[in-house]
């Protein structure tokens, strides 16, 4: 990473949470901190004239989060170079527009005002749905985010052969000198080809030595780029969503990828991503891909 890593506050629990890993994770990587909170109180206050002594009440409170969240990183860590901005945007635009900038986004899993059993915020799986670099929407109770479990967690798809989740998954782990956990679920299917007798008579073992045989493509070049990096792999049966969300609970951070398709509108979003974002245990990191195609499958 060479660019800012980008946090998006709003003065809630949540997104301070993500301030705290955003910090960490920008010392770990070397990196500056660009903090953002997105605020249009000119729309509804108005310019203030030049000559006004009393500033709205509006930009004060926005000045007062990124000022607040500002000093809350520099007790965390001295060190580290830090900007802060005002967007006058709302909250999803202006942090897409950053993530156009920055290395990654993180977000927290709920903004403020949001209804307090909601799993999570708009603005977050908006911004994980559609941003063009890595988004961590940082999950979990305060318990699971001060334990270290020394492991990043990645699932594996059946497009996912070299691809930008599984580089950011090795890189992730490299830099935490954690274990990379990789797991690729798989499901035979409810009926097989008639004509597919040695499938029919292995029963599970087929389609376990193809998910193995796909796991092992998927990461080879990253594998070997960081052969210091200790990994663990996992073939499982079983629906991947499920399959990662239970292992979350054993991982600092779940990796996943997001296809992006040209032209599409709406959100971007397979069944594995949406689940860990409403579900995990652990801080969720989704990295788009670019694919034209359209997605098949859980992702």
């Amino acid at each position: 990473m060479e660019s800012s890593l980008v946090v998006g506050v709003d003065g809630s629990d949540a997104s301070l949470t993500a301030l705290d890993w955003g910090v960490d994770e920008a010392v770990r990587h070397g990196v500056s901190l660009r903090i953002v909170h997105a605020s249009m109180w000119e729309r509804y206050e108005g310019v203030v004239p030049t000559w006004a002594t009393d500033r709205p009440s509006g930009q004060v409170l926005a000045e007062n989060i990124v000022g607040v969240a500002a000093e809350r990183a520099r007790r965390r860590a001295p060190a580290l170079p830090i900007t802060t901005d005002v967007l006058a945007e709302d909250a999803s635009t202006g942090l897409l527009r950053e993530g156009w900038e920055g290395s990654i986004l993180v977000v927290g899993s709920r903004g403020r005002g949001e209804f307090a059993d909601l799993l999570l915020g708009s603005v977050s799986l908006v911004v994980a749905a559609r941003a063009h670099c890595p988004v961590v929407v940082v999950r979990g109770d305060r318990q699971a985010l001060e334990t270290r479990h020394g492991r990043v967690l990645l699932g594996v798809g059946e497009h996912d052969i070299d691809s930008p989740a599984v580089r950011f998954a090795f890189r992730e782990a490299a830099v935490r000198d954690a274990e990379l956990d990789v797991v690729r679920a798989w499901r035979r299917p409810a009926r097989g080809p008639a004509d597919h007798l040695l499938m029919k008579r292995a029963g599970g073992a087929y389609f376990a030595e193809e998910s193995t045989e796909l796991l092992d493509k998927a990461l080879e070049a990253a594998a070997s780029e960081h052969p210091q990096v200790r990994l663990r792999r996992s073939s499982v049966e079983g629906p991947a969503h499920t399959v990662l969300t239970e292992r979350s609970a054993a991982a600092d951070l779940m990796v996943v990828g997001a296809r992006r398709r040209d032209r599409l509108v709406g959100l971007e979003l397979g069944r594995v991503a949406h689940r860990a974002l409403h579900h995990a245990s652990c801080p969720v990191a989704v990295v788009p891909q670019r694919n034209p195609e359209p997605m098949e499958g859980d992702r």
